[in-house]
C-alpha cells in the first residue's frame, strides 16, 4: 500500500529543476502575490500538478499601504527594562522596519524594539501592563509561563475580548515563580510572532545564592524569518498557511538579527537565558570550539541538579538558562545542528547553521569565577510530593493526531509518502510546496481523548476536564506516529505548571518546573500538573499554524473552598 502510494507520487511529482525554475510564480516588491517558499538546492521538491495552485486564503503582509522607507527602524539592541513591585509598563505594538538580507521589510515590535524590550522583575512583585494596539488587526498580549491571574492570560474569547487597533488595554501581572519567561500575543499569533511582536522576561528570585555568580547575563530569543529575493513571503490572513509542518524560516535570527556578535573577556563566565520564539522550528544548539556548557535551569526555574551539556535542544515556546565559560580567546561559533529528511531517496540531509559568533578577546575577566562554574550545584524545587506519586495511574490521557480535508490530490499522495518515514526532530527546507498548500481551512491538528473507531473531530471541542485547585494531575500524551504527516509539537499548558515525569517508559532523573513540553513523533509523554492557579485554562501547540489550525482545548481549575 505505501509502496504503490510512493510510486504514484513519486510519478506526480518529478518535474526537471529547469522547468521548476521557470514555473516558480513571482511577484514584486511588498505585492501580496503568493510565492513559492525557497526551497534547499538538495530538495527541489515543486511539481508539476502543483502549478497554479495557491493557498486558499488571501495573502497577507503588514502595512500595505504604508512606505517602507517612512517607518521608524526597529532598534538593534533591545532595552532592558527594571521593574519592581508596584511599577506600571507602557507598551505599543506598532510597525517598524527591520534590514534582512541587505533589504528592508516591514515588522512588527514594541516600543520602537523588535524583539521589544527585556522585562525583568523581581519574584513575588505585580506591575501594571497598559498595553497599546497600533498594528493592523486586533490583537491579545499574554504572559507565557507566568501563572497570572485568569482574567489576564490573553487568550482571544475565552480569557478577554482581543484589544482593537488603537486601543489600550490594562493588565495586572504577578510573577510567583522565578525564571525565563516571555511575552508575545495570541491572536493571529503566525503573523505577529514571525515578524517580531515579542520579549523575553527574568524574573529574579529573592535569594542572592540563587544563581551561582557570572560576569555577564545574556538574554537570547532565537528566531527565524521567511523570507526570499523579494522580502518576506506572504501569510495566511483568514487563516495560518502552511499548517502542515508550521511556518519555517530560512534566515536564522538572535533578538532580531542575523548576525548576533557578542564580545567577552577570557575566562569570562556569561549566563545565557534561551527562549525559542520561533513559529515551528526546534534549535539544537552548541557553542563550537569545546567551550563548556552548564545546564542550569528552564521555563518555571532551576533543575534540581547542575549538569554538563553538549547541546541544548529547545522547541518554540520554551525556555533554557545556560552557564558557560569561555577559557579561550578566539572566535567561538554558536551554531545550530539540525537534520532533514529526503522525500524522494529516503535519505537525511545534516546541516549546522551559525547563529553567531561570541568573540573572546586575550583580555582576563574581571571577576575569576572558574571554580564556582565548575561546581555543579544542587537545588530543591519541592519535587518530594511529585516523586511520591509518580507510580500511580494515568488521570488523563490525550492522543496529537491530525486530519486533512480538501487537499489538493497531489498533496494528498505526497503525505502517504510522507508516512514512509519517521521524521527526525527538524523538517528543515523539506516539502516547502506541500506545506505551502496546507492552511487552517483545509487541515485539522487535533488533541483528542482516546477513542478507538470515533473521528477525532467529534471529540476536541467536547474534552471537559474539570480540577480542583490543589489537585496533582497526571497526563498521558501520545503523538500518533501513523497520523497523515506525523509532527513533533511543543505543547503549553497555560496558568499552571508541571514537570515531565517520564518519556517512552523512561523516568526523568533531573526534573524542573516546565509550562511547555516538547513530544517528539511516536513518543508518549507522561506529566505530573501542579493544579494551582483557578480558572479556564488553554492545553495548546505552540507553534501557531497548528493552534490556528485546531490543535487546543480548555479546561478549568476550581479554586479551593468554591
Amino acid at each position: 500500500m505505501r509502496l504503490a502510494a510512493f510510486v504514484v507520487g513519486l510519478a506526480l511529482c518529478f518535474t526537471p529543476a529547469a522547468a521548476q525554475q521557470v514555473a516558480s510564480p513571482i511577484g514584486s516588491g511588498d505585492s501580496l502575490v503568493w510565492r513559492m517558499p525557497p526551497t534547499s538546492p538538495n530538495m527541489q521538491m515543486l511539481m508539476a500538478p502543483f502549478m497554479g495552485i495557491v493557498p486558499d486564503v488571501t495573502p497577507f503582509l503588514p502595512g500595505p499601504d504604508v512606505d517602507v522607507g517612512t517607518l521608524p527602524e526597529a532598534a538593534a539592541v533591545s532595552d532592558v527594562v527594571q521593574l519592581v513591585d508596584g511599577d506600571t509598563l507602557r507598551l505599543a505594538a506598532t510597525l517598524l522596519r527591520r534590514e534582512i538580507g541587505g533589504r528592508m521589510v516591514k515588522v512588527y515590535g514594541f516600543n520602537g524594539q523588535s524583539p521589544g524590550p527585556t522585562i525583568r522583575v523581581p519574584q513575588h512583585s505585580t506591575i501594571i501592563v497598559e498595553f497599546t494596539n497600533v498594528i493592523d488587526f486586533p490583537t491579545t498580549l499574554r504572559w507565557h509561563g507566568v501563572r497570572v491571574g485568569n482574567q489576564f492570560d490573553g487568550v482571544p474569547g475565552q480569557t478577554q475580548s482581543p484589544v482593537r487597533v488603537g486601543e489600550t488595554y490594562t493588565a495586572e501581572v504577578y510573577f510567583p515563580d522565578a525564571g525565563a519567561f516571555w511575552y508575545h500575543p495570541h491572536q493571529r499569533g503566525h503573523i505577529a510572532q514571525e515578524l517580531g511582536l515579542y520579549g523575553a522576561i527574568i524574573v529574579d528570585s529573592p535569594d542572592l545564592q540563587y544563581y551561582s555568580p557570572a560576569n555577564l547575563e545574556e538574554t537570547l530569543m532565537l528566531d527565524d524569518v521567511l523570507v526570499d529575493d523579494l522580502g518576506i513571503l506572504p501569510f495566511g490572513f483568514e487563516a495560518p498557511a502552511q499548517a502542515l509542518m508550521g511556518r519555517f524560516g530560512n534566515v536564522l535570527l538572535i533578538n532580531g538579527q542575523p548576525d548576533y556578535r557578542r564580545s567577552v573577556n577570557k575566562g569570562d563566565v556569561v549566563r545565557l537565558f534561551l527562549t525559542d520564539a520561533s513559529n515551528t522550528r526546534p534549535f539544537n544548539l552548541r557553542i563550537e570550539g569545546g567551550v563548556r556548557m552548564k545546564l542550569v535551569g528552564g521555563d518555571l526555574g532551576k533543575f534540581e541538579r547542575e549538569e554538563w551539556v553538549a547541546s541544548i535542544v529547545i522547541a518554540p515556546g520554551q525556555r533554557y538558562i545556560v552557564d558557560v565559560m569561555f577559557e579561550q580567546e578566539g572566535e567561538f561559533p554558536l551554531t545550530n545542528r539540525i537534520t532533514a529528511v529526503d522525500h524522494f531517496l529516503g535519505e537525511f540531509e545534516y546541516q549546522v547553521d551559525t547563529l553567531g559568533i561570541f568573540d573572546v578577546s586575550s583580555r582576563p575577566t574581571d571577576y575569576e569565577y572558574s571554580a564556582e562554574f565548575a561546581t555543579l550545584r544542587t537545588y530543591d524545587g519541592g519535587f518530594d510530593e511529585v516523586r511520591a506519586q509518580a507510580g500511580r495511574p494515568v488521570d488523563e490521557e490525550l492522543v496529537l493526531s491530525l486530519r486533512i480535508g480538501a487537499l489538493p490530490l497531489p498533496v494528498i499522495r505526497m503525505l502517504e509518502i510522507d508516512t514512509l518515514y519517521y521524521p527526525p526532530v527538524e523538517f528543515n527546507d523539506a516539502m516547502p510546496m506541500m506545506n505551502w498548500l496546507s492552511t487552517g481551512m483545509n487541515v485539522l491538528w487535533l488533541m483528542h481523548e482516546p477513542a478507538p473507531d470515533v473521528d477525532p473531530r467529534d471529540l476536541s471541542p467536547a474534552i471537559g476536564w474539570r480540577f480542583r485547585q490543589g489537585d496533582l494531575v497526571k497526563i498521558r500524551l501520545f503523538n500518533d506516529p501513523s497520523s497523515w504527516h506525523p509532527m513533533s509539537h511543543p505543547l503549553h499548558l497555560h496558568g499552571q505548571r508541571f514537570v515531565v515525569l517520564e518519556q517512552d517508559g523512561v523516568p526523568s532523573s533531573n526534573l524542573v518546573w516546565r509550562d511547555t513540553v516538547f513530544v517528539p513523533v511516536g513518543s508518549t509523554v507522561d506529566l505530573m500538573v501542579e493544579m494551582s492557579n483557578p480558572g479556564s485554562w488553554m492545553f495548546n501547540c505552540q507553534i501557531p499554524e497548528h493552534l490556528g489550525a485546531g490543535m487546543s482545548m480548555s479546561f478549568s481549575v476550581q479554586a479551593s473552598g468554591a
